[in-house]
């Protein structure tokens, strides 16, 4: 694995949803960099990522109700735990649990193991509301998916609170989870 920067120099044989992030990062001026490997479906196979990156891919969980009529992208450090009754509380939504698979394609354009933050530029009906743990703040960088999961990018998360989301016309709330008890 390779940091490279900025998008592919040859796009042919790139999903045009991957295009799009790249796209959209041009278009903002956002610097970025890039690392192309084999589908990484689980945070354990985003280790040797991490450290290629020198960065840490967050977690991002699409989420719903019990009846599907509220739907959240959780972004929390890949080393924190997520329990859904404690994200419950803070949002004021009981029974959440993970979003089915046509949802994420329907509202995000994305498929199980490649959601990402930048899949809410595909959610132009503001379907997805996204919440984001304080942690992920705290970091100089972060590393998502260009919402495909053989690619990983490493951004500011400077650029992305104050370019890529208001770009893409959500704004975040900031919730906080507890971390892992040793």
């Amino acid at each position: 694995m390779e940091l490279q920067n900025g998008r592919p120099a040859d796009c042919a044989g790139r999903l045009e949803k991957e295009i799009r992030c790249y796209d959209l990062l041009d278009s903002l001026g956002v610097p970025y960099q890039r690392i192309d490997h084999e589908p990484a479906n689980t945070m354990e196979a985003c280790a040797a990522i991490d450290e290629a990156l020198q960065a840490t891919i967050c977690k991002n969980l699409l989420l719903c109700n019990r009846q599907c009529t509220d739907f959240y992208m959780l972004m929390i450090p890949g080393d924190k735990v997520f329990k859904t009754s404690v994200l419950s509380k803070e949002v004021g939504s009981s029974r959440l649990s993970f979003a089915k698979p046509e949802y994420m394609l329907e509202y995000l354009d994305i498929t199980p193991g490649s959601v990402s933050v930048l899949g809410l530029m595909n959610d132009h009906d503001h379907h997805v509301e996204l919440l984001m743990d304080e942690d992920v703040l705290k970091r100089e960088y972060f590393g998502c998916h260009p919402c495909i999961n053989t690619s990983s990018l490493r951004l500011k998360t400077a650029d992305v609170m104050d370019k890529i989301i208001p770009a893409m016309g959500h704004e975040p709330k900031i919730v906080n989870l507890p971390a892992a008890e040793a």
